[in-house]
């Protein structure tokens, strides 16, 4: 192991993963300090600081929350970890009956002894296929048909890599929606698709291409690089949609679509010509977001703020060394004719004072009265700059003058258009210096002659001070590169009028957030929106349909800022028509030259949920499922995808392309941090499903492309995270514990023994079901759920409880609170069915009175097909396992449980009986009391004597009811009913408890307990208990640390449960202790009396 073999190795990787945190694990825009502002370089317009503060202030406080999750990380790194649960791998049990792909699995052999992932998920999935169950026509057909139709489009993965667990849990919350409207009769059509990521694929096609040929993207042409591009999705493109595939998600695979096939590409071409037609798309001249490293245009939402306090190194693609910044430089103009008189300004981008045109002032600053209208001179070019007066200058800030370039600073763009000042570039697309520079600087890179700039006017004594600034860095979200802004002709959508009817939808109530909190950000994003800029400057993705068409003429016609005459076409004959209607000449007279832009990849997915039903054609799948019923997908997705889907969708098909968005939360690791693979903790889902060795999973760190560095960081993580590797859980258990979370909260921390547990819960049910089949025997003639009617008062209470289940799934599905539904059909499964129902009945089953056992045959199968039915959902593959072996009805039975009916509340109202649930209610405090005091006394596999005393006749009235399910599942050898004190006179040698205000149980512990040695026990126990809990007061009270300001609402809630429980630990233990200091005292004498 690394870190024990050198400590101060170790160190060294845990201050490498914090720089890699703060590089590569960035929560977003952080905190802007109290009394901060940008330097003229960074500058932004005053209609969005307000914004931009309230993104930053929250995110510092991410940045602080991870650099604590991180420093616990850290601490806990030295201490060697342990599941909570000791797991002992099982033995793999596989199907091997020879089953074509698309043939029904054989269900007549035996179950096997335990729940086996691969066993249960092995041939269903191709069957479901084959039978066309996932298919909207094959709903149609069925018998519980409703009118209902529900429609959703899958948000569409990239096709370059593998899935990981936010996929995941996108993919099990939209399952679970799908096969519940599949199962209640709805019509149903779930879109599958995989979107072409421009900057991403082309990244991985061009390392390729350089790995396997030595060769750069620009050595081949763009036709041969396409041609590279296809071959690749071909051959790894797919890997998404097997992995869609073992996850269980039932998409119709018939309807699949990918960004770049030819009719999404019609729809892409359709859509912005008619935008352009609309006065919408217009390409124009402005400073935009450059990344050096991809050569391209990024969006504003592609843009990372990174806060910075201070003087900071931080590594930068394309420099060979970490590059200082937070660094305010100030130096000095001097005034043209007054030698004795400067202009100092201040920036922490001295490199680009080479393209400085002016320097600003505001008018109403004392100390520049008298140089308005002067000039100063550059010290590098001798151009002569303006002095320029503005009310934007804030003369509070730094010297109060400020320096402007244009043709790097938005704002400085703003202002050099009012005053009408020239645009001078002095850096390319490649970060490297221009020949505006002068050959001292020219083809230097951007951050090197930063340093060359600052020693240059140092030599001229120019320079005034160097001091550590706090700023806002802007980062590529794509690269990590640092963002140049740059002066480009681009192609922008007016996006105005487009967010107003967005923003309209939601207040009149037509689009619907679940969480409703995200309308906030929706209003706050939306009305604060810019033109976005749609052109990039890659090869991979759709080209845009415009043409540029050389001319000599000038006069009349429509031509751009840089005087270039463009026309938008659907096919280049319609274009070049379009040009020779406008230059009044032959067609074939008419020369074209199409831009070699791409549009950004999020213009084709904001079309995703209308182009991928047909449009811009009218098909029947457009005319009966859109709009869609539903968007779901992650919270972060907000504004790059479903706004824009939004806008779109209402500006080219005039209606919202759907009416309800349900956002969910981020999965983190199990310390809360973002998923990163320079951490280590990027999981694969297929690595939960299939199990994973410590070994297989740093073995695809290093088949990666991290770097060195990264990687040992990474595999120390996986090292302290997953010392035993991931043990095999299963499709369904990781579908289940992903939807266990409240997806509508917190973000979600997923851990090893989350998935474990949900695994060890499937197994709960195998077994139960196993324990059906064998009671029903043979030949079982099962009747309909809704001739059902319970005899016993435990039939009556579970079949209560399930109809309470049903109705509170059938509420919950439609809240979205997949949470609540987990909960309510976990705890029906585990508490009610397997632990209460299952284990009252054996008695029953071995008692030879046949009515009985029928009817408690009925009703386990009841129990076992419609909780399976309700479980089908989140747990397709082992319900349809289980469920295929029930005995069906001779007539009206379904092929699978996925297109079965759901249960309905409505048709099992005959079954809900609160008042037998409350009389079991006092029936379970009893036995839960009775396995209380054996588990204290350490007697938990006796049976004991029990005697129940009770003063109440109507609770007396309940418990003889039930006495024999109470002496079953309380475990008594016998039980006995007492209602008088005085009946308990001659007991000696028992231990006792309270139930409740009325009732008191007893046990006969003589010759089982030495109270001597069970009170030194029991203190041992209690000084534990009273450490832990001594110790967790200490933390939550409200002036440790500021622990309510620090500890989320869900870590408060959790410690106040433990609080609560270690108190009523320690009330029991204090009871117990005082039953055993009577029994030591006087032996012999009965509890009541000892007592008083």
């Amino acid at each position: 192991m690394l870190l024990k073999r050198d400590g101060s190795i170790r160190s060294r990787c845990l201050s490498s993963l914090h720089q890699l945190l703060q590089l590569w694990t960035r929560p977003g825009p952080w905190a802007i300090p109290p009394g901060w502002r940008a330097s003229s370089d960074s500058r932004i317009s005053a209609q969005n600081w307000t914004q931009l503060k309230n993104k930053a202030e929250k995110q510092k406080r991410q940045h602080k929350r991870l650099e604590s999750i991180e420093a616990g990380v850290a601490q806990k790194s030295a201490v060697p970890q342990r599941r909570s649960k000791a797991w002992v791998p099982k033995d793999v049990v596989l199907y091997d009956i020879p089953t074509a792909p698309g043939q029904k699995k054989d269900t007549s052999v035996p179950l096997p002894a335990s729940y086996s992932p691969r066993y249960v998920e092995a041939a269903w999935y191709s069957w479901w296929e084959k039978e066309g169950f996932f298919k909207p026509e094959y709903q149609s057909q069925q018998p519980q048909r409703k009118a209902e139709t529900f429609s959703l489009c899958i948000p569409p993965p990239n096709v370059t890599g593998s899935l990981h667990l936010g996929h995941a849990l996108t993919v099990a919350i939209e399952d679970a929606l799908v096969r519940w409207h599949r199962m209640r009769g709805d019509t149903v059509l779930w879109v599958p698709g995989s979107d072409h990521a421009g900057i991403a694929t082309q990244a991985v096609v061009e390392r390729k291409i350089w790995k396997e040929r030595g060769a750069r993207r620009q050595d081949l042409t763009r036709g041969e690089f396409f041609s590279e591009v296809w071959k690749w999705k071909e051959e790894k493109g797919n890997e998404i949609f097997q992995q869609l595939k073992a996850l269980g998600a039932s998409l119709d695979w018939d309807r699949a679509c990918f960004t770049m096939d030819s009719g999404f590409s019609e729809a892409v071409t359709e859509a912005f010509v008619r935008l352009h037609e609309d006065g919408l798309v217009y390409r124009a001249q402005r400073v935009v977001n450059w990344s050096c490293a991809l050569r391209s245009v990024i969006s504003d939402i592609e843009v990372e703020n990174r806060q910075l306090q201070g003087h900071t190194m931080l590594s930068v693609p394309g420099c060979p060394a970490p590059v200082p910044f937070g660094v305010m430089v100030t130096f000095a103009y001097k005034v043209e004719g007054e030698e004795d008189q400067e202009l100092t300004v201040a920036t922490t981008r001295p490199e680009t004072m080479l393209g400085d045109v002016a320097v600003a002032v505001h008018p109403n600053d004392p100390r520049y009265l008298h140089l308005h209208g002067k000039m100063v001179q550059h010290p590098f070019t001798g151009r002569l700059l303006p002095i320029i007066v503005d009310p934007m200058v804030e003369q509070d800030m730094e010297t109060g003058a400020m320096k402007v370039t244009p043709a790097h600073s938005r704002a400085d763009y703003e202002l050099g258009k009012v005053h009408g000042l020239p645009l001078i570039s002095v850096i390319g697309e490649d970060g490297s210096m221009t020949a505006e520079c002068g050959d001292w600087l020219q083809g230097l890179n951007r951050f090197l002659a930063r340093d060359k700039v600052v020693s240059a006017l140092k030599e001229k004594g120019l320079l005034r001070s160097m001091k550590g600034h706090a700023m806002v860095l802007p980062l590529c979200s794509r690269s990590g590169d640092v963002v140049e802004y740059l002066l480009k002709s681009q192609w922008f959508l007016r996006c105005e009028g487009m967010a107003q009817r967005a923003l309209d939808a939601v207040a009149l109530g037509h689009l619907k957030f679940t969480p409703k909190f995200h309308e906030k950000n929706w209003s706050t994003w939306l009305s604060n929106i810019s033109d976005w800029c749609i052109s990039r400057q890659l090869w991979w993705g759709h080209q845009i349909p415009a043409y540029q068409v050389p001319v000599t003429q000038s006069r009349g016609l429509e031509k751009d800022e840089n005087g270039v005459l463009w026309v938008v076409g659907r096919t280049e004959a319609e274009a070049r028509k379009k040009a020779a209607g406008i230059l009044r000449k032959p067609e074939e007279e008419v020369e074209l030259v199409r831009d070699p832009d791409v549009l950004d990849t999020w213009f084709s997915s904001a079309l995703f949920p209308f182009a991928a039903l047909g449009w811009p054609h009218q098909t029947s799948d457009l005319q009966n499922f859109y709009p869609n019923s539903l968007l779901e997908t992650g919270s972060d997705l907000l504004f790059f995808w479903v706004a824009r889907m939004v806008m779109l969708g209402q500006q080219l098909t005039g209606k919202l392309p759907f009416s309800q968005v349900f956002l969910h939360s981020i999965v983190h690791d199990a310390h809360g941090r973002k998923m990163s693979k320079s951490l280590g903790n990027v999981i694969d889902p297929l690595d939960f499903i299939h199990g994973a060795t410590l070994q297989d999973l740093q073995g695809r760190l290093h088949g990666g492309h991290l770097d060195p560095l990264e990687a040992a960081i990474a595999a120390e993580g996986q090292k302290r995270d997953f010392p035993q590797g991931i043990p095999e859980c299963g499709t369904d258990a990781l579908r289940f514990s992903l939807c266990s979370h409240n997806v509508q909260g917190d973000d979600i921390n997923l851990d090893v023994d989350a998935v474990l547990s949900s695994r060890l819960f499937c197994n709960k049910v195998w077994n139960a079901v196993k324990f059906t089949l064998k009671a029903l025997g043979e030949g079982f003639t099962p009747q309909a759920h809704s001739q059902v009617f319970p005899c016993s008062l435990m039939e009556q209470w579970i079949l209560s409880h399930l109809y309470n289940t049903v109705a509170y799934c059938d509420q919950w599905f439609g809240e979205y609170e997949f949470h609540c539904i987990i909960s309510a059909i976990h705890s029906f499964w585990l508490n009610k069915f397997c632990s209460v129902y299952l284990e009252s009945v054996k008695p029953v089953l071995s008692s030879g009175d046949q009515f009985q056992i029928l009817q408690t045959c009925q009703t386990l199968l009841t129990c076992t097909d419609l909780g399976l039915r309700l479980l089908s959902p989140f747990m397709p593959y082992l319900t349809e396992e289980l469920w295929q072996r029930l005995p069906k009805p001779d007539t009206g039975s379904f092929p699978s449980v996925c297109v079965a009916s759901y249960p309905c509340a409505d048709q099992l109202a005959h079954w809900h009986n609160p008042e037998e649930e409350a009389n079991f209610l006092l029936v379970e405090k009893v036995i839960q009391t009775v396995r209380n005091l054996k588990m204290t006394y350490q007697l938990i596999n006796l049976r004991l004597p029990v005697f129940l005393l009770c003063l109440n006749p109507a609770s007396r009235v309940v418990y003889e009811e039930y006495r024999d399910p109470l002496q079953t599942l309380s475990q008594a050898g016998s039980l006995k009913l007492l209602s008088c004190p005085s009946e308990v006179q001659p007991l000696t040698g028992w231990v006792g408890s309270r139930v409740n205000d009325h009732t008191e149980v007893y046990l006969e512990v003589k010759g089982l307990v030495d109270p001597k040695v069970k009170l030194t026990q029991l203190a041992s126990q209690k000084q534990k208990l009273e450490h832990k809990l001594s110790k967790l007061m200490a933390q939550t009270q409200t002036q440790a640390s500021n622990y309510q300001e620090k500890a989320s609402q869900a870590t408060q809630a959790e410690n106040w449960m433990k609080i609560s429980n270690l108190q009523r630990k320690l009330a029991n233990l204090d009871e117990a202790m005082d039953r055993l200091h009577c029994l030591a005292v006087i032996q012999g004498t009965h509890p009541l009396t000892t007592d008083k």
